[in-house]
C-alpha cells in the first residue's frame, strides 16, 4: 500500500507540475505576442518571428527556474509544452503527419541554437554581445535599424533582471509578470545616454 501510495504522490506532483508549465508558457506567449515587438522593434509578424519570439521568453524563463532548488521538473515540463504546442501549431497549418516530426526537430535544433547564442549575454548582462545575437537570429541578419535590437538587447536584459528580483516561491508556482517593452525611442536613448 505504501508503494501504491508514493506512486499516486508522484502522479499528483506530475499533474501539478504540468499545470504550472502550462500557466507558464500561457505567459510566455501573450507577451510574445505583444504588438510592440511587431509594430516598433519591426519583428516579422510570421511563423519565424513569433517562434522568435516566444523562443527569447521562454529562455527568460528557464533560466531563471533553473536558480531554483526544485526547478528541473518545471524546466522539463515547460519545454514539453512548448514541444507539444509546436507540434499541434504545425498540424493546425496543416503540415502532414510525416512532416511534422521533421519540422519539430527542425525547430529544436533552432531553439537550442538560439539559447546557445542567447545565454552568456543575457546573464552577463552585455547588451552590445545580445543585439548582436538578436540581428543574427531575429531579424535574420539585417540590422532592424532605428536602435531597435540594442533597445530590445536592453529590455530583454531588464526583464532578466526583473525575473531574477521575483521570490522563489512566485516562480515556483508560476506567479510571475513580464515588463511591457518601453516604445523604441525611449529606450534608444535611454540607450545612448548610457542608462540601463
Amino acid at each position: 500500500m505504501p508503494l501504491l501510495a508514493s506512486w499516486i504522490d508522484r502522479f499528483r506532483d506530475r499533474g501539478r507540475t504540468r499545470v504550472r508549465a502550462m500557466d507558464l508558457y500561457r505567459r510566455i506567449v501573450a507577451q510574445a505576442r505583444r504588438p510592440v515587438f511587431y509594430q516598433r522593434y519591426a519583428v516579422a509578424d510570421s511563423l519565424d518571428g513569433r517562434f522568435d519570439l516566444i523562443v527569447l521568453h521562454l529562455h527568460l524563463v528557464l533560466e531563471r527556474l533553473g536558480t531554483l532548488a526544485e526547478g528541473g521538473a518545471l524546466q522539463r515540463a515547460l519545454q514539453e509544452v512548448f514541444f507539444a504546442d509546436l507540434d499541434r501549431s504545425l498540424r493546425e497549418m496543416g503540415v502532414g503527419d510525416l512532416s511534422v516530426g521533421k519540422r519539430v526537430k527542425q525547430m529544436a535544433r533552432a531553439f537550442y541554437g538560439r539559447v546557445r547564442a542567447y545565454e552568456t549575454p543575457l546573464r552577463e548582462g552585455d547588451r552590445e554581445g545580445l543585439a548582436r545575437a538578436l540581428v543574427r537570429n531575429l531579424w535574420r541578419g539585417t540590422d532592424p535599424g532605428g536602435g531597435r535590437a540594442e533597445a530590445l538587447a536592453a529590455h530583454l536584459v531588464a526583464q532578466a533582471r526583473h525575473l531574477a528580483a521575483r521570490s522563489d516561491a512566485d516562480i515556483a508556482q508560476a506567479r510571475l509578470d513580464f515588463l511591457i517593452p518601453d516604445d523604441l525611442e525611449p529606450a534608444a536613448s535611454r540607450i545612448a545616454e548610457g542608462h540601463p
